[in-house]
């Protein structure tokens, strides 16, 4: 039977989180909005207009909200030629695709963001099927972006595991009913991933493809 291995991709596969961080704080700087940092750095992961209810209320003026997502994508964009693939990323996902695994990225990114942060991972010829954010009415922490990736990978959620950096993805993996592994190069504290669902944390991928035949990628069977 078919295996998948998903994936997140900012601050799991690449080294954006804090690229992310900096974008929203200047956009919502630039609105006049004052949002510490570690607060933004907390809500990275959730779609845009789910971040900007996190941070800024869900009974706010929303009549800016495209012009806040368009000065974050435009201040991003600035990276995109020099996006960093986390160490080991690439090998990781050779390495599931080796085994037999179908490898799916899980992200909210699109277009030209998703191009960029794919040839910062360099590793297309391993990736299955990308299931994004457009692929469904809701984003992380709801399920479906995990259900549709097993969708896409056509196998039950029994025979995936996902891989993410955030509460979100712990989350909404959790709530797919899909086994979740954290990795702590995204800046969340272990506790606060195994609190959300995660069977198992790692520093990076790098220390995920160590170990990876005592992870919990190993107790789906070929």
């Amino acid at each position: 039977m078919n295996r998948a291995a998903l994936f997140d991709v900012d601050g799991t596969l690449v080294d954006t989180n804090h690229l992310h961080v900096t974008a929203w704080w200047e956009a919502l700087r630039q609105a006049g909005h004052s949002v510490p940092m570690h607060a933004v750095h907390r809500a990275v992961g959730l779609p845009g207009e789910d971040l900007l209810d996190h941070l800024l209320g869900n009974d706010r003026d929303r009549t800016h909200d495209d012009r806040l997502s368009a000065a974050h994508d435009t201040l991003y964009a600035t990276y995109f030629d020099r996006l960093p693939a986390l160490n080991s990323a690439s090998e990781l996902l050779r390495a599931l695709a080796r085994g037999g695994w179908r490898v799916l990225l899980v992200t909210s990114a699109k277009d030209n963001e998703l191009r960029a942060l794919r040839r910062a991972i360099d590793a297309g010829e391993a990736i299955t099927e990308t299931a994004t954010a457009e692929d469904v009415e809701d984003g992380k922490p709801a399920p479906e972006p995990v259900r549709q990736a097993l969708e896409l990978a056509r196998v039950p959620a029994e025979r995936a595991v996902f891989v993410g950096d955030t509460v979100w993805d712990m989350k909404a993996a959790t709530a797919a009913g899909v086994t979740c592994v954290g990795v702590l190069c995204g800046g969340i504290p272990r506790h606060d991933l195994e609190e959300a669902g995660a069977a198992a944390v790692y520093r990076d991928p790098a220390d995920l493809l160590d170990q990876l035949h005592d992870s919990p990628f190993s107790s789906v069977t070929a």
